[in-house]
């Protein structure tokens, strides 16, 4: 498995001599490519035209969503759009998105509109990685869309994963039964799936600087996975993970690390470490922000013109 690991580092040096705690889309996109994660096809456009024109290029409907290292949360600022059919509409959409953009932020520097494929079809999930103060990076998987935002159905593994973890993180989540296939729907490429979570926690556990990515959503068809939303926040100064056993506080929940090397899962007071525990989603595996799905869908059901 190949990793342009300068590519990476570039990327994050000037993220860091910019004074930046997280990536801008086209720059995530660059880790993405670094690390052979499929993306759509997409691009940054500067002015309406050239957003019709790279529209028109990557061929419609498209996704547009502002491009700004102040903004990361674009669907609240107003800053995503989907469906649009039409180089007409991505004029229109390129003027409201930075119009929202600007009055959302009136200091955040716009770089620009990123076009982007629409993606349909397939199961969405997502795909990601956070820092815990004790476990370090752990890598994660479970539904997207709707049913992740009612079931919150997401396992964990420590990072790196390997081949053998990733496919059992497939197995691992409460609705692992979806993804085989239900009702006369196609099975998901699981080799597609486990191969982009070994590439997700490759890349964190390659640069501890990454301190959260999220692949939200990522659609998983029997043909393969691509990633729709990339979302990447740094930490230049991490602090070494505790060892595990170790003192801790009285309110924060006790995990285990089973199992030896990379095989190892994070389990608890139950059997496996997932969302659908009430008292670890509240606590956030001991204080980490872990990614909150129903919270990071730019993607879909956002506003359209």
């Amino acid at each position: 498995m190949s990793h342009d690991k300068s590519a990476v580092r570039k990327i994050l040096d000037q993220a860091k001599a910019a004074g930046r705690e997280a990536l801008t889309a086209p720059e995530a996109r660059g880790l993405c490519e670094a690390y052979g994660i499929t993306i759509p096809k997409e691009g940054v456009a500067a002015s309406a035209d050239e957003a019709a024109k790279l529209a028109e290029k990557i061929g419609f409907p498209v996704v547009m969503k502002i491009v700004s290292p102040q903004i990361l949360h674009k669907t609240e600022a107003g800053g995503v759009i989907v469906g649009v059919k039409s180089a007409e509409h991505a004029k229109e959409a390129y003027t409201a998105i930075v119009g929202n953009a600007r009055k959302y932020d009136g200091k955040a520097e716009i770089l620009g509109v990123q076009v982007q494929q629409m993606l349909t079809g397939g199961q969405e999930v997502i795909i990601g990685a956070v820092t815990d103060p004790a476990f370090g990076k752990l890598v994660a998987f479970g539904l997207g869309g709707i049913l992740v935002e009612v079931l919150k159905d997401i396992t964990f593994r420590l990072a790196p994963a390997s081949k053998e973890d990733a496919l059992s993180m497939l197995d691992g989540i409460q609705a692992a039964e979806i993804l085989r296939g239900v009702r006369g729907a196609k099975p998901v490429d699981r080799a597609a799936l486990s191969n982009m979570i070994e590439r997700v926690s490759a890349l964190v556990a390659d640069f501890p600087e990454i301190s959260e990515m999220d692949l939200n959503p990522v659609f998983a068809t029997d043909r393969g996975a691509t990633a729709a939303d990339v979302r990447i926040v740094l930490n230049f100064n991490p602090a070494p993970p505790r060892e595990p056993g170790g003192n801790r506080g009285e309110d924060e929940p006790h995990h285990e690390a089973e199992g030896s090397g990379s095989h190892r899962c994070v389990r608890g007071e139950r059997q496996d470490r997932q969302f659908g525990d009430e008292e670890f989603d509240q606590r956030r595996l001991q204080g980490s922000d872990l990614p909150d799905p129903s919270q990071r869908r730019e993607h879909h059901g956002q506003e359209s013109l």
